[in-house]
């Protein structure tokens, strides 16, 4: 190693989750492409041509796993749900995912290039944001579209978004969600707590990336708007070698509410977010949605003991 990648090692790295043996670890291959403003609403609307199948169960990748890099290409240049196309932004981001335990924690570790990224001066504090959101199976719409579960045609920079800013969110919060945004018209508050009391909320974990600085970690939930978790027991360590940036968001298998417990037999509907080019909102990367066990068991991502 030279000096150089050295230097760079030690600028953003911490000691746990490096420390593991990951070259032992099986990598598992997740493109993440621009999805420009296809919301939840979209998806189910007419002008997506397999809105009757997603009505009738059928999950998102079901139909689109292997064509990420088509899609986002389609989304990227502005020809289709995109107003606002940043010129020179790449269409899609590929990620090796590996996940593991150790030590009572859970470590989900991402490898990736993100290309010729253009400045698109949205976010001046973090270049390059990474995240992950996770679902226990207390929410099918997790299960059936990701990411998508959360993202609606009224929140901020959406189609119908307007001046609000509003984050994402779970219809089942709104009292009249529907294809012009739910506005925050809320069902009963009886409801909402029974809602939160049974864990029907999303978590995410995320990591804030600034080059020549220690990657700083977050995290919380999304439920009738996202909520930043403070002290939250996410832990997030970054480190570039050249133009590849490696990535790891650590959890304790054990965490109090409103964090999910993670355990074996359980599984898990995981979806990933990278920000790239100073950007914010919606102008991401993501993944569909995939599945995690721990131990062992069927599923996209299994994370093993080491």
């Amino acid at each position: 190693m030279n000096r150089t990648a050295l230097a760079t090692l030690m600028v953003f790295s911490a000691t746990p989750a490096l420390a593991l043996d990951w070259g032992s670890v099986p990598a598992k291959e997740v493109a993440l492409f621009y999805p420009g403003q296809s919301s939840l609403e979209w998806v189910l609307s007419g002008d997506h041509g397999g809105a009757p199948k997603v009505k009738n169960g059928k999950a998102c990748k079901e139909c689109h796993l292997g064509e990420e890099k088509d899609m986002g290409a389609t989304l990227v240049g502005g020809s289709k749900n995109e107003p606002a196309p940043i010129a020179g932004k790449p269409a899609f981001i590929p990620a090796l995912v590996k996940v593991a335990q150790d030590g009572g924690k859970l470590h989900v570790r991402l490898e990736f290039k993100e290309g010729a990224q253009p400045n698109s001066k949205m976010d001046p504090d973090f270049a390059t944001k990474v995240t992950m959101m996770l679902d226990d199976g207390k929410l099918p719409e997790a299960a059936q579209a990701g990411c998508w579960g959360t993202c609606h045609e009224d929140a901020a920079k959406m189609p119908a978004g307007g001046a609000a800013d509003r984050t994402k969110y779970l219809n089942r919060t709104r009292a009249k969600p529907g294809r012009q945004g739910a506005g925050d018209e809320l069902v009963a508050a009886a409801e909402l707590e029974k809602m939160q009391a049974g864990g029907q909320l999303m978590e995410y974990w995320q990591a804030r990336i600034k080059p020549g600085a220690p990657a700083q970690a977050a995290g919380g939930t999304i439920f009738d708007k996202r909520v930043e978790v403070k002290n939250a027991p996410i832990t997030a360590e970054a480190t570039q070698a050249g133009d590849t940036w490696t990535v790891t968001l650590s959890r304790p298998l054990a965490a109090s509410a409103p964090f999910k417990g993670l355990e074996a037999g359980k599984t898990y509907t995981v979806g990933f977010a990278i920000h790239a080019g100073h950007t914010a909102r919606r102008f991401h990367y993501v993944s569909l949605e995939h599945s995690l066990v721990l131990d062992k068991g069927d599923a996209d991502l299994i994370a093993v003991k080491k």
